[in-house]
């Protein structure tokens, strides 16, 4: 009795964040990018950061990979308060962004771009140690159900989508938390693309957390990828949904008509 009592005391208890965002505000000069801006995110959730191109998404993402500082607003991660003041802190609490443009050495095999800045070394650090190196991605590349016939390939020689991939896999290498992706298929044909949505669901079953930016709102919708959407404009945070009960019409409303969501307002 005891026992029973115990498990549906624990079921209540509410699921703590991996990253909470509260009060965010950043200004350039006169323009003011975020207004008050909040994000939550669950543990193996995927969130999809939506709105137009002066919206404030890419803002809001730099602050939360270190690369950008708030004027204020805190920011948590697993229920304790952060400061990030360098990619570095950030990726020290778990967090990993993925760029649009991959960030990726192209005349570089796809081992060295897996481990590129922090390659393994042998004999007191004198020499690289490409074998755990090679073998150390294949493992990765395995993990996320990655199809590449050798590590030793060129990543110029790659498709955007295997490009793609190897930038997620380079992410994955630092064991995150979260994952963030800026326009993670941009420019990628529909085949392409969802290999690099499969990659997602992969991650998601994983646990890994991610942050999906944006203006494919049919990515986002695809059966098994997004959880929840969340839409900015302006600045200013101005709808959440549940992708289970939303649809691509009722997020393009709130992307061109919204209004600032209020504190208290409930997620449908």
């Amino acid at each position: 009795m005891t026992q029973m009592a115990t498990t549906q005391t624990n079921l209540k208890q509410p699921l703590i964040p991996v990253v909470e965002m509260r009060g965010i505000h950043k200004a350039f000069g006169a323009v003011q990018a975020l207004q008050d801006v909040d994000l939550k995110l669950f543990p193996g959730e995927i969130l999809g950061l939506v709105g137009d191109n002066s919206a404030g998404k890419s803002t809001l993402m730099k602050i939360l990979t270190g690369a950008y500082i708030p004027d204020t607003g805190t920011i948590s991660v697993e229920g304790q308060t952060v400061h990030f003041s360098s990619p570095q802190d950030s990726r020290r609490k778990g967090i990993e962004m993925v760029y649009q443009d991959f960030a990726l050495c192209g005349n570089l095999d796809i081992a060295t771009n897996v481990f590129l800045g922090r390659w393994p070394t042998t004999f007191g650090g004198l020499f690289v140690d490409k074998r755990k190196m090679e073998q150390e991605s294949r493992d990765i590349l395995q993990k996320l159900k990655i199809a590449a016939a050798s590590v030793n390939l060129k990543v110029e020689s790659l498709s955007g989508g295997r490009q793609q991939s190897v930038a997620i896999a380079r992410a994955v290498s630092f064991s995150p938390k979260v994952v963030v992706l800026d326009e993670p298929t941009a420019n990628l044909s529909a085949s392409v693309t969802d290999q690099v949505l499969n990659l997602m669901r992969e991650l998601k079953t994983q646990g890994v957390a991610q942050i999906i930016i944006s203006h494919r709102l049919t990515d986002i919708l695809a059966e098994g990828v997004g959880d929840r959407i969340m839409v900015l404009k302006r600045g200013l945070n101005v709808g959440e949904r549940m992708v289970a009960n939303t649809s691509e019409e009722e997020i393009l409303t709130m992307m061109i008509q919204g209004e600032p969501l209020k504190k208290d307002q409930e997620i449908t």
